[in-house]
């Protein structure tokens, strides 16, 4: 039995997440007894857990998972139906996806631009052994800036429009998805999304486009990144959210999956090592969901991993893990208590890109949730307004009530760590 961290001192969890912590021990080898909450749930507690189930990524990962374990028998036959459902839903949807990739990757070939997929499928199969299981939302790519313009050009002669640039990341989209509600999360669309991350060219032995290798992939032969680059992106990718108000804990399995599958791989965590020892970042953030991965699901990362991550977080750090890992991982919304971590992070030396008052209080509305047409009726306007006033009113809420857990949460992390260190 792999041994799982627990801490009586942890922030408490309710008992909605207790069993969302139990599905995500479902994949621990041999599944622990706490598992055995799942049984007997109510119509009710079923119809919660299922709702974060799909907000979290987690639910078809979690009906593969009893069905490879043969433990389906846990699931109420209309839950199973459900579940079974989405994944048929899913398989279509992906199916979909995976021809919008290939033809995207095609075009982007034939026209000799320098380019790599990012996150998503490039995670097959190591990670995400089963594209079928992922909930993906959008298409990503790393492309070289000189080739940005002619990827663009490609883009839009499918149908694409650029919607949003952000730093060096171009969002396009084929039309506004508009109201997206978990009924129809699993099913396809007409509504495509892709986002180009754009590199310098001046980046010299730095580059990842540099040293891409290619996967082949339903048929097509595309450009990935660098195992280790691969590797790393992903565990900084979660690292990043964690870090903010909102994660899906379907990262943490793919990315225990991604440990376990190189686990014996000393080559691999040996190249790892020398790229990203060096950079605080990286050490840092791998530290920090490698042991929060173990929190949630036993201990599972090699001692070449965990020497010089885990092993050197600073003190704080490793204690706010420990304190508040497993409610983040299975809140609803984790709220701001990431802030709390945010404050160690800068105290070890790694500065945020918001400051702890810019993310307290916000100086700027919630961006439009829908996107007006030309042809727009009045009544249909007016509706558009209606709704976005109440996400208006609803972030004002999480803002108010997040922000004074937080201060109020401040104060009992600050009593925690100075009686830790006496």
């Amino acid at each position: 039995m792999q041994r799982l961290h627990t801490n009586s001192e942890g922030y408490p969890l309710s008992r909605a997440q207790q069993l969302r912590e139990a599905v995500l021990l479902t994949f621990c080898d041999p599944m622990p007894a706490e598992c055995e909450r799942l049984q007997k749930l109510s119509g009710r507690e079923w119809r919660s857990l299922l709702t974060w189930l799909d907000t979290s990524g987690t639910a078809l990962y979690f009906l593969d998972r009893l069905t490879e374990l043969g433990r389906c028998e846990m699931l109420p036959p209309e839950v199973l139906a459900r579940l079974q459902q989405n994944l048929l839903d899913n398989t279509e949807r992906t199916g979909g996806m995976i021809a919008e990739s290939n033809a995207i990757h095609l075009s982007f070939q034939n026209a000799g631009l320098s380019y790599a997929a990012l996150k998503g499928f490039s995670l097959w199969p190591v990670s995400v052994p089963k594209p079928e299981l992922r909930s993906q939302l959008d298409l990503d790519f790393l492309i070289s800036a000189r080739c940005a313009a002619e990827a663009r050009r490609i883009l839009e002669a499918r149908g694409f429009r650029l919607k949003a640039i952000s730093g060096r990341s171009w969002e396009f989209k084929t039309s506004d998805p508009g109201e997206i509600s978990l009924e129809s999360l699993y099913k396809s669309t007409p509504h495509r999304s892709v986002e180009l991350h754009l590199e310098a060219d001046d980046l010299g032995p730095d580059s990842l486009l540099a040293r891409t290798e290619k996967l082949c992939f339903h048929d097509v032969c595309m450009p990935v990144l660098h195992p280790v680059d691969l590797f790393l992106g992903q565990g900084l990718h979660l690292y990043k959210h964690v870090c903010e108000e909102f994660w899906r804990s379907a990262h943490l399995i793919e990315f225990r999956r991604h440990v376990q599958a190189r686990y014996h791989d000393a080559a691999f965590w040996q190249e790892l090592r020398k790229l990203a020892e060096g950079n605080l970042r990286a050490s840092v953030g791998l530290g920090i969901i490698t042991l929060l991965t173990s929190h949630m699901m036993g201990d599972f990362a090699p001692d070449e991993l965990t020497s010089w991550t885990v092993d050197r977080l600073p003190v704080r750090i490793r204690l706010w893990v420990e304190r508040y890992g497993r409610h983040s991982a299975v809140a609803s919304r984790p709220g701001k208590l990431y802030l709390l971590l945010q404050k160690e992070l800068e105290r070890a030396g790694l500065t945020a890109k918001r400051t702890l008052r810019q993310a307290l209080l916000p100086s700027r509305l919630p961006p439009a949730k829908e996107l007006g047409s030309a042809n727009e009726t009045l009544l249909a306007r007016l509706v558009r307004y209606r709704r976005q006033a109440l996400f208006t009113l609803v972030r004002l809420r999480f803002h108010l009530v997040e922000g004074l857990r937080y201060l109020r949460e401040s104060i009992r992390w600050q009593q925690y760590v100075d009686g830790f260190g006496r």
